[in-house]
């Protein structure tokens, strides 16, 4: 067996693990709200999500650009060079990923891949250029692409947390903090109906687009009669919340389940590029180079150019590898366990603690609230306090782990405008991270329901603080890691990729043994705290 045809399989076995490392931070994207508002016990929601991770992961095949000719020019490097890069993507990936699940802190997985194929073809397009006057390092990378996706990404940050904040204040001030299915049966079955709407709709465009077997004619009559299909969605819908009320049935139980079912498949049918699409890339330069008969380092990689379809048989056993993760990972846990402690609705143990930044921010935003609060006539003022009382909840969550940390309202907004904003920004063919698109909703949704009160509302903050700038890490350290293996591997010899491949075996014993340890200490702690004095 030949070198090149060990390193393939080596990237397949990196692989595996980034599927389990990114699977257990991804996880909280699709099962904050579920989990959050208890809608279900967790058996439950994890059959939801792993149903929908596996539906997801037969409609990734045509998602695999990126990893390919998304960030770099495939045809301006050599076989050699594209293995050097992809290797050193996966060994970062695994490594990065692994340390933002030991912190209990979620981060993108797609701006982790993006960043590190880009720090691995500039580091390699410098060492071209250095031995070239004809050449520049903007011959190696698509910068037009790159700064479309980065852009999009980040901007998607502060549209999310807004929109989440708008919708989260308009749905409480109609519904209040009592049971709003039973209180308003009409405007709930109207917002129950729309949202699902909006989450079908959300199917249709991440989802149907990627998959081979759906014929082509369907696609193009769902692109381009938009108007019709969200018609008979709604109808659909409609009927659906009706036979609910009839029922006696929580249509807001039906709708959070149902979104956690389609943030799952959306998950896995469009980040699943960010784990195999490299390895599979990297697959397809092999057997182009075995074909073509030539020296490793004479053989440009323009095939990487070609459209490409996943094999469906690849990524269904990709998908059963996340499904296993979902269920067993402690460290996915441990990420839900962050983000739904940011956005619980009552105060308890908080785990960041403030600083000057964000006890800042929040006198500044008392000090426009009192601002505005002038100007807001005093009936309209008596009006929205009791539509946002919420004294007959007192008790819930004093523990920290007693009853949800916020209700089936707040879960509903949560999986509705992430699924829109999401679809929005596809149908617009602009790129976004979910993960970021998903915290962001939720932190603005918990701002809105007043869950960050007085006493607790620096803590929240400072933990909002933490995880945004632990995504600007992210950027930095994936492109800064890539690069400087790309850079290794390239300069000192193949022997580095075994070296490094030892030290990320050690380095994931090494966090799994911590991991562990933090746990035991946390329970232990919460054992001693709910004990009687």
């Amino acid at each position: 067996m030949d070198l090149f045809s060990l390193l393939v399989i080596l990237l397949f076995g990196l692989a595996l693990i980034d599927l389990s490392v990114g699977v257990s931070n991804d996880a909280v994207n699709f099962l904050n709200s579920a989990i959050g508002s208890q809608v279900a016990t967790r058996r439950v929601i994890l059959m939801i999500a792993s149903f929908g991770i596996l539906t997801g992961a037969m409609f990734s095949s045509g998602m695999m650009e990126v990893a390919r000719k998304g960030i770099f020019n495939p045809d301006q490097f050599m076989f050699t060079e594209v293995m050097i890069i992809f290797l050193a993507v996966m060994l970062a990936d695994v490594l990065l990923l692994d340390a933002f699940n030991t912190l209990a802190l979620p981060t993108s997985t797609t701006v982790s891949i993006v960043f590190e194929l880009l720090g691995a073809a500039v580091a390699l397009a410098l060492v071209r250029t250095a031995t070239s006057s004809e050449l520049s390092v903007t011959d190696f990378i698509n910068l037009s692409q790159a700064a479309l996706i980065i852009s999009g990404i980040f901007i998607s940050v502060g549209v999310a947390f807004a929109v989440g904040t708008a919708v989260q204040w308009l749905s409480r001030a109609m519904f209040t903090f009592r049971l709003a299915d039973r209180r308003s049966p009409m405007l709930t079955g109207l917002w129950a109906s729309l949202s699902l709407t909006v989450i079908s709709f959300f199917l249709f465009i991440k989802g149907l687009s990627g998959a081979t077997f759906i014929p082509e004619d369907f696609k193009v009559w769902a692109q381009t009669h938009t108007v019709q299909l969200i018609g008979l969605l709604f109808a659909g819908w409609s009927v659906v919340t009706l036979a609910h009320y009839f029922a006696n049935l929580s249509i807001l139980k039906t709708l959070v389940l149902f979104g956690t079912f389609s943030l799952a498949m959306a998950f896995a049918s469009n980040d699943l590029v960010n784990f195999v699409g490299v390895p599979l890339a990297g697959l397809a330069s092999w057997r182009s180079w075995a074909q073509a008969g030539v020296e490793p380092d004479q053989l440009a990689m323009a095939s990487l150019l070609e459209p490409v379809r996943g094999d469906t048989l690849w990524l269904v056993a990709a998908g059963g590898v996340m499904i296993i993760t979902l269920w067993v990972s402690q460290k996915a846990r441990s990420v839900t366990e962050t983000e739904v402690s940011l956005g619980r609705q009552d105060a308890g143990a908080e785990r960041f603690r403030p600083g000057p930044l964000s006890r800042a921010l929040v006198r500044g935003w008392l000090g426009v609230a009192n601002v505005v609060s002038r100007f807001v006539p005093e009936a309209v003022a008596r009006f929205l306090e009791r539509q946002f009382d919420r004294s007959h909840l007192k008790g819930i969550d004093d523990t920290g782990n007693q009853g949800p940390a916020f209700d089936l309202l707040r879960a509903s907004v949560n999986l509705t405008v992430a699924s829109g904003l999401i679809a929005l920004a596809t149908s617009f063919k602009l790129p976004l991270s979910t993960t970021y698109v998903s915290f962001m909703v939720a932190m603005g949704t918990s701002l809105a329901d007043r869950a960050w009160g007085r006493d607790s509302a620096v803590y929240r903050v400072a933990g909002v603080l933490s995880v945004i700038g632990g995504w600007l890490i992210t950027a930095a350290v994936a492109f800064t890691v890539a690069g400087t293996f790309a850079l290794a591997i390239r300069l000192l010899g193949w022997w580095v990729v075994g070296l490094l491949a030892v030290l990320v075996v050690v380095v994931l014993r090494r966090t799994a043994k911590l991991h562990q340890k933090r746990r035991e200490t946390q329970q232990d702690a919460s054992a001693v705290s709910t004990q009687p004095a």
